[in-house]
């Protein structure tokens, strides 16, 4: 065994999340991020430092917030001029393991050294030819899924079969997989994750590995099988706090929607929402059920470490790049400009046996720039320059005595170009919308946003005080040294 530890990382896509548990709602099944959180600590104010896929992903491998790594749109692609983990890892002799969703930036998982199943951009894995060995050595059929719902401009309808084989395994369609959980991407990522950790249980070659799963869901579309749609019944989701919300005390991004069902000829939230509410408890039960669904790929792989004898000298974390705003603020589906709770907040939970105590929930203020160099902690390197994350090792192993009292995380437009920032200190949340509106709330109070503070009188001074602490995290982190990164 090496005396430095093996690092596995799980990563979920758009997870919904802040949601979990909601007043009156039901909670979203997740046994095995849960156990995982149970066995060492799971963070309870985690951000993500971008509510886009690609700049989320890079600051994951970087460290940096998008705006000083240079990929702050899903596109077009920004050359990768700042050093990674993956590369850092591997100068310390590691092998490094990459299965699923790159969606970074160019090139794929491979240009970094790493073994495994990876393709550029988003792309989608049913067309691979990897997939269809998996599928003809398991004995599984082709996939197919019942559409449900449509909540976009494809031309599929309720009660259409859908085949996967689109170049892009994206979609506004809710449905049900009605061929075996093992024909699902997920799946498919977890079981050729386990393959390789039995692979790596029988090398005596004492080298360390980094391995490292990029699920493509719980991103919509929502396919989840039935066993796992049976979980959740629709009609006892009750409505979503601000779903009926008329969008006035709001940034003009909130009004914008990508989705042909909710949106006028002008591309804005129509008001009142025109779906039902009992179309969205529909929405909302496959998409709780797809979250299950991820979650049980991701125990296959926890269930492997502890087979294998693996799971006492490995770093194992769990997290997702970002929300989902899923019937939320007017009703929303998929994700935008803005950055309500429901995109920011993400999962974050972690175990070390022997280093970390288990059983903790902290409440410390932490964010996906924390990712890379806590996984370079865990190993005994680090970045060559500075990077804008602590590892959080520091806090979780315990000894630490104080962590930041602040937390900054940006936007620059998703479908439109928009740049926003959003510090939250405390209680307290405030947006910074360039050209727009900016927001203010009280997370205490009002946990899901429904009151802008922004021109309340009675706040200004604490409008004072956050906007000072914008100010500070500016000028942290408005230069960054390029001169010691690696080419």
């Amino acid at each position: 065994m090496s005396d430095r530890p093996n690092i596995v990382f799980l990563l979920n896509d758009h997870q919904l999340h802040y949601r979990h548990g909601w007043d009156a709602g039901p909670k979203i099944q997740r046994p095995h991020f849960e156990r995982l959180a149970a066995q060492g600590v799971e963070f309870s104010r985690s951000y993500t430092a971008c509510p886009l896929c690609a700049p989320a992903r890079r600051t994951m491998l970087t460290g940096l917030f998008p705006h000083r790594h240079g990929q702050i749109r899903n596109g077009p692609d920004h050359p990768f001029d700042k050093q990674t983990y993956l590369e850092k890892l591997s100068d310390a002799g590691y092998r490094n393991f990459y299965y699923g969703k790159w969606h970074a930036g160019p090139g794929t998982a491979h240009d970094f050294g790493c073994e495994g199943f990876s393709y550029p951009g988003y792309n989608n894995p049913y067309t691979k030819p990897e997939y269809k060995d998996y599928l003809q050595r398991r004995g599984l059929p082709e996939p197919e899924m019942l559409i449900h719902q449509n909540f976009g401009l494809t031309k599929w309808k309720p009660g259409d079969h859908y085949i996967p084989n689109m170049p892009c395994s994206f979609g506004y369609e809710t449905g049900i997989l009605e061929t075996p959980d093992d024909t699902h991407e997920a799946f498919f990522l977890a079981n050729l994750a386990c393959d390789q950790l039995r692979h790596l249980a029988k090398d005596k070659d004492g080298r360390p590995f980094a391995l490292r799963v990029d699920f493509w869901g719980p991103h919509q579309p929502y396919f989840p099988t039935q066993r796992f749609a049976d979980l959740y019944r629709a009609p006892e989701i009750p409505e979503y706090p601000s779903f009926q919300s008329d969008l006035s005390d709001k940034p003009d991004v909130y009004r914008r929607g990508g989705n042909c069902p909710m949106t006028d000829q002008d591309g804005n939230i129509i008001h009142p929402n025109p779906i039902p509410w009992s179309e969205w408890q529909r929405a909302l039960a496959l998409c709780y059920a797809h979250v299950t669904m991820v979650d049980a790929a991701g125990g296959l792989i926890l269930d492997a470490l502890d087979e294998l004898g693996l799971s006492e000298n490995t770093l194992v974390v769990w997290t997702s790049d970002h929300g989902d705003a899923l019937g939320c603020h007017g009703g929303r589906f998929d994700k935008g400009s803005y950055m309500p709770e429901e995109l920011l907040r993400v999962p974050f939970a972690m175990r070390f046996p022997g280093m970390i105590p288990s059983g903790q929930v902290r409440d410390e203020l932490v964010s996906t720039i924390d990712i890379a160099p806590t996984l370079l902690d865990a190993a005994g390197t680090g970045f060559n320059g500075s990077v804008d994350g602590e590892s959080l090792l520091s806090i979780a192993v315990g000894g630490r005595e104080s962590w930041r009292e602040s937390l900054m995380c940006e936007t620059h437009g998703h479908f439109e170009k928009h740049f926003a920032r959003a510090v939250i200190v405390g209680r307290h949340k405030y947006v910074e919308n360039l050209g727009q509106m900016d927001e203010l709330y009280d997370l205490e109070t009002d946990p899901y946003e429904r009151t802008n503070l922004i021109n309340n009188q009675a706040c200004q001074e604490t409008l004072s005080a956050v906007r000072k602490c914008l100010a500070e995290w500016r000028s942290t982190t408005a230069d960054y040294d390029t001169s010691t990164d690696s080419a």
